[in-house]
């Protein structure tokens, strides 16, 4: 399906007409020949092509780095969308020359992304920059000539190169960005917004952040009739509901976790995230499409999952309330009517002496699908417990919760022997099966260990790993 596109490439204003759902990717090296742009995985793994997108905001434009091969072109109408090329400069802005001067590129394939990626950091920060902040914005990059060391350093150079500047006009004034970048707000704000209403029918792809679907089916789609949801703003924002906390459906990952809300319930969600996605993944993924995905290991599923999220469906005029601990059917089987879209995800606000933790273990520490993960929020009354949720992803056909040793565990007092059977009946609840992830009893063995970690985690005061000991 064409659709009119309106937005700014670079320093350049465009009206395109393209398939909605063909690749920004595609769409840069094959319709506009910028070619600086490369294409390495396209599962959003490498990096090799990482663009900026920009949006208005009330504090100006944000901007933040995406791999454009996971990303659908209908979704780029009034944003400014930034290659490599769109960063040149007359001479090598400071990121290149950070990257020149300590010797962290090679053959230059993936320079391009990385140079990306750094600037983007350098606009968004609100700190000094440091090691911590560099490697957060390269943990999406995969380079295996240059050796991640000598980017990793480069951390002193920016910091030489760039000093305390921030944001836009800082880092324009100090020749970081092209001139043209000042004056993007201004033009932004002269397109106007496509105010066409969401029609879903049955077959049709409904995308949000497209970071799984995009891998899955990414051939079948620019050919298809995709109904690209974040066209719709509507869909978007996390609010303050009293009891509860609103997460819209086109919420991020890096949103969620970076909301104060959210911060606040949850405290340490950004931890958590570093273990889930690159941030050029998280800047896309949608805690809405990890849920309607249904994964056995979505891994905010199974957080969501242990806060007794619930979820608003609405087709038309209609709306309804699912809870998500009743929303997986069978694998992969939702509860979800044909025609039913998912608006919004309800937290009820954690009770003020709640301990929550999350755990995952994956074949890598980092950016890897989780072999098993587990969330508890628990509650306690002096030393035994008054209230529990456990969940368990990777170990059935659905995000599970483990009712069972849950109701072991209500009202008893915290005890290495009492953890022990909790595990034990966690395991009779559970149905692993063997695949690349892990054997059956190595998931099994797995889940235990995240039970254990939960406690020693949460109630540190009362049961330590040692005690734990077998």
């Amino acid at each position: 399906m064409t659709t009119d596109l309106h937005f700014i490439l670079n320093e350049t204003e465009l009206r395109e007409i393209a398939d909605s759902g063909t690749l920004v990717l595609d769409f840069l090296r094959e319709t506009k020949r910028l070619t600086g742009t490369k294409e390495g995985c396209r599962e959003g793994d490498c990096g090799a092509c990482a663009v900026l997108i920009g949006e208005r905001s009330d504090s100006g434009v944000r901007y933040k780095s995406v791999t454009s091969c996971l990303m659908p072109i209908g979704e780029i109408h009034g944003k400014h969308l930034v290659t490599i090329e769109g960063l040149n400069l007359k001479a090598l802005s400071s990121v290149q020359q950070a990257i020149v001067d300590n010797g962290a590129s090679q053959c230059g394939f993936c320079t391009p992304g990385i140079v990306v990626s750094l600037t983007g950091y350098l606009i968004e920060r609100n700190s000094d920059i440091d090691l911590n902040g560099v490697k957060t914005a390269l943990g999406g990059h995969l380079c295996r000539c240059t050796g991640y060391r000598s980017l990793k350093d480069c951390h002193h150079l920016l910091q030489r190169d760039t000093g305390s500047a921030m944001g836009v006009d800082e880092l324009v004034e100090n020749g970081t960005l092209p001139d043209y970048f000042s004056n993007i707000d201004a033009r932004l704000r002269a397109i106007q917004d496509d105010d066409t209403e969401v029609q879903l029918s049955d077959g049709s792809f409904v995308i949000a952040g497209g970071t799984d679907i995009y891998v899955q089916q990414g051939d079948a789609i620019p050919d298809s009739r995709p109904i690209l949801l974040n066209r719709f703003s509507e869909l978007n924002g996390i609010r303050d509901q009293g009891d509860f906390i609103g997460i819209g459906a086109l919420v991020t990952f890096e949103e969620f976790s970076h909301d104060r809300l959210v911060l606040e319930s949850i405290p340490k969600i950004q931890e958590y995230m570093t273990e889930i996605a690159s941030v050029q993944i998280r800047n896309r993924a949608t805690l809405a499409g990890n849920v309607i995905n249904a994964s056995p290991v979505g891994d905010m599923t199974i957080l969501l999952l242990a806060l007794g999220a619930d979820l608003l469906m609405k087709e038309g005029e209609i709306e309804r309330t699912v809870p998500l601990s009743e929303f997986y059917k069978g694998y992969k089987k939702i509860a979800k009517r044909p025609g039913e879209l998912l608006t919004e995800i309800r937290i009820p606000k954690p009770h003020s002496d709640a301990r929550i933790n999350w755990e995952k273990v994956s074949k890598r520490k980092y950016l890897d699908i989780a072999s098993v993960n587990s969330a508890a929020v628990i509650r306690l009354d002096q030393a035994a417990i008054l209230k529990i949720t456990l969940t368990a992803g990777g170990v059935a056909p659905i995000p599970l919760r483990l009712v069972k040793a849950e109701s072991f565990l209500k009202g008893k007092e915290i005890s290495a022997e009492v953890i022990f059977e909790a595990s034990a009946i966690a395991q009779e609840e559970i149905a692993p099966i063997s695949d690349v992830r892990g054997s059956a009893d190595y998931k099994r063995l797995l889940l235990r260990q995240l039970i254990f970690a939960h406690f020693v985690c949460l109630v540190p005061e009362r049961i330590t790993a040692r005690s734990l000991c077998a």
